[in-house]
């Protein structure tokens, strides 16, 4: 099968979008599929990688975003797919991309949309009102451009399960679980990073408006005035950088920027003893189960979907969530503390909990799509 994957916000050193385009290529590839994936580019360029071929196009550079573009011809985009001629296409992005769904159904190609995140939740985060009526429109049209909806977890389908969408299907995205393990976790590493300190707080993500990356260094303030020697290490960059080094001078914070050494992000992430992912609007958050797959149990927004694997059982976590403060961040860091102080087993169970997300899942879930029965399964699960 010929599988082209179209995306917008295909960061210029890494992202969620562009780790999962990544693995979805890396796995169709092992399985016989040809995959190519079109990304928003300076210029019009080919090239073969190891996730298969990468076609970047002229596209529109993003203001204040750190380098992010937007494609700013969909005609060319769907030339390019003539002379492709795929069997399928999968689009990661909701707004300007949605009329290359629309062109494929037309030609009897099969068309799949990615969800990755809430239209929503975008809405509440730069704008003053909610907006639910336009949400409604925008995600009946979307829904009706292409054959399939994916969203990774219940919390990325609701605001589609809320107007009865019935092609929408939840396929969760996968971690490396040979990158990232708790087998990575170095003591020598921990005490440099820590300087001193008693507590190491890790935060891998963009530093942007809709990630609430301040909420971990309000959280560190709490902290510290309860007497606990914590430090606070920021991993990833973005339109806040600035922001938040001037904010956090005074308070034990470093920022190690873009990590391109996956070996060594691994070790940084299982050095910490908890990872911070304050997002209120996360619809999955690799980088959470990046770092349960390390060993490090997470603290996260009750607002978003990283509670849905944290949680084990009624009765076991491996992590907490708390409300859209710092205090509340500052609590559930304290009890994840004092958790770690008393169970031998916490980090294990993280690493085991990380497991149950492997991509080769993913990868076959996403290929079975088309099959009337298995898509039955998926809609079930």
């Amino acid at each position: 099968m010929k599988i082209i994957h179209i995306a917008n916000f295909y960061g210029p050193k890494s992202g969620g979008i562009k780790t999962t385009l990544h693995n979805l290529g890396t796995g169709y590839t092992s399985q016989g599929h040809d995959f190519t994936y079109i990304v928003p580019g300076a210029g019009l360029h080919h090239e073969k990688t190891p996730h298969g071929i990468r076609i970047t196009v002229p596209s529109l550079l993003i203001p204040f975003s750190g380098g992010y573009r937007i494609i700013k011809s969909n005609r060319q985009i769907k030339n390019m797919l003539l002379a492709l001629s795929p069997d399928r296409i999968e689009v990661s992005d909701r707004f300007t991309l949605s009329s290359v769904g629309r062109w494929a159904k037309s030609r009897k190609i099969t068309t799949l949309v990615f969800s990755h995140e809430t239209l929503r939740g975008l809405i509440k985060t730069y704008l003053p009102f909610s907006a639910k009526r336009f949400v409604a429109w925008h995600n009946r049209r979307l829904s009706n451009s292409f054959d399939y909806v994916i969203a990774t977890t219940k919390f990325a389908s609701s605001e589609f399960a809320a107007i009865g969408t019935q092609n929408l299907i939840q396929v969760p995205l996968g971690v490396d679980l040979k990158t990232f393990s708790p087998k990575n976790r170095d003591l020598e590493l921990r005490e440099k990073l820590l300087k001193g300190g008693e507590i190491l707080l890790v935060h891998c993500g963009r530093l942007s408006p809709e990630k609430k990356p301040e909420r971990s260094i309000q959280a560190l303030r709490e902290l510290l005035n309860r007497g606990i020697n914590a430090r606070l290490i920021y991993v990833g960059t973005g339109p806040l950088h600035k922001k938040l080094y001037e904010s956090s001078r005074d308070i034990p914070v470093t920022f190690l920027g873009y990590i391109s050494d996956k070996k060594y992000l691994a070790s940084v992430v299982a050095s910490a003893d908890i990872s911070i992912a304050p997002g209120p609007i996360e619809t999955f958050c690799l980088s959470a189960l990046e770092s349960l797959a390390s060993g490090t149990p997470v603290v996260a927004s009750e607002t978003s979907a990283v509670g849905e694997f944290l949680m084990i059982n009624d009765e076991d976590f491996v992590g907490q969530v708390a409300a859209n403060n710092g205090a509340d961040f500052a609590n559930a860091i304290e009890k994840v503390i004092a958790r770690l102080k008393t169970d031998n087993t916490l980090r294990s169970r993280c690493h085991h909990q990380a497991e149950n997300f492997p991509w080769s899942s993913t990868i076959s879930q996403m290929l079975s799509l088309g099959k009337k029965n298995n898509v039955r399964n998926l809609r079930a699960a």
